[in-house]
């Protein structure tokens, strides 16, 4: 092996996969075919569940519910990020620090008692993080882009008896969807673009801080003009296509699978919320 290829699996490593968010996986399965109002809905009464109930009980009952659609939705472990060796630093740390308060349970080290207290919390509070997370993740792989603004109308058509401006908030949301990932897009172009400009070698510190903060300022005037000119241009399309009502205006409606999916969330909920109640009292 040369030590270019050597190099280039070297860079290739450290890279890692990036973060893709708002991009469905290729393929077809049940998690896919559901409404996207229901994985909202999904969504908001696990996190309501567990701001309510942070328990090991409850966790452990939504982190197989979890799994098990991870597991139907066939996502691959190459949609995952790669997690940086920075992170496993800054938790082992956080542990360690969590530990130090100590706490009930003890446990008892050639006589010297020990609580773990703080390190359960640390560990909970990290669980659950994860867990959220991943959620958020499996409707972002899962879910179109342009289903979530149809749905959120759907979902507040009962606001409307307020007069809130439920379509409104649809038309907004389901833009600022669309236009984050191609934003994403031309921000790393930019980027490398950046990169590949020659730049002047900086005699002194003064010089170094005066030209990065000229980078940025010329960073920022770009990311405007390509944020305007994107805006200009999906106003244009969103013209030509009958107005900004079509973005909130879907057909899909819940259908059997998604009454089951609702149904089996509410079940695994009550029975995580039911033992959880037994466990602390």
């Amino acid at each position: 092996m040369t030590v270019a290829s050597r190099s280039d699996r070297r860079q290739t490593r450290k890279a890692g996969r990036p973060v893709v968010l708002l991009v469905p996986v290729p393929g077809g399965s049940p998690i896919h075919d559901l409404w996207a109002g229901t994985k909202l809905l999904v969504v908001f009464a696990i996190s309501a569940l567990l701001a309510f109930y942070p328990g090991w009980v409850t966790i452990a009952f939504m982190s197989a519910l979890v799994v098990a659609a991870i597991w139907i939705a066939r996502i691959p472990r190459g949609a995952l990020p790669s997690i940086p060796r920075w992170l496993w630093i800054v938790l082992a740390l956080g542990g360690i620090t969590a530990a130090l308060a100590g706490g009930s349970p003890l446990i008892s080290v050639d006589g010297i008692e020990v609580g773990l207290g703080g390190l359960l919390n640390f560990l909970r509070i990290t669980t659950l993080t994860v867990l959220l997370l991943a959620l958020g993740g499996l409707v972002s792989f899962t879910t179109n882009v342009a289903e979530i603004g149809p749905a959120v109308a759907t979902l507040g058509r009962p606001l409307r008896l307020l007069r809130l401006p439920v379509d409104e908030w649809a038309v907004a949301l389901a833009l600022a969807l669309r236009a984050f990932p191609m934003l994403i897009d031309e921000f790393q172009v930019l980027n490398a673009a950046r990169r590949l400009r020659p730049k002047r070698i900086p005699k002194s510190r003064k010089e170094r801080r005066q030209q990065r903060r000229l980078e940025v300022i010329d960073l920022l005037a770009a990311a405007i003009s390509v944020t305007l000119r994107r805006a200009d241009e999906m106003g244009d399309a969103i013209t030509a296509r009958g107005g900004t009502g079509q973005l909130s205006a879907n057909p899909r409606h819940p259908k059997l699978a998604d009454w089951m999916t609702i149904a089996i969330t509410v079940v695994a909920g009550s029975a995580g919320m039911a033992l959880q109640t037994l466990l602390n009292s």
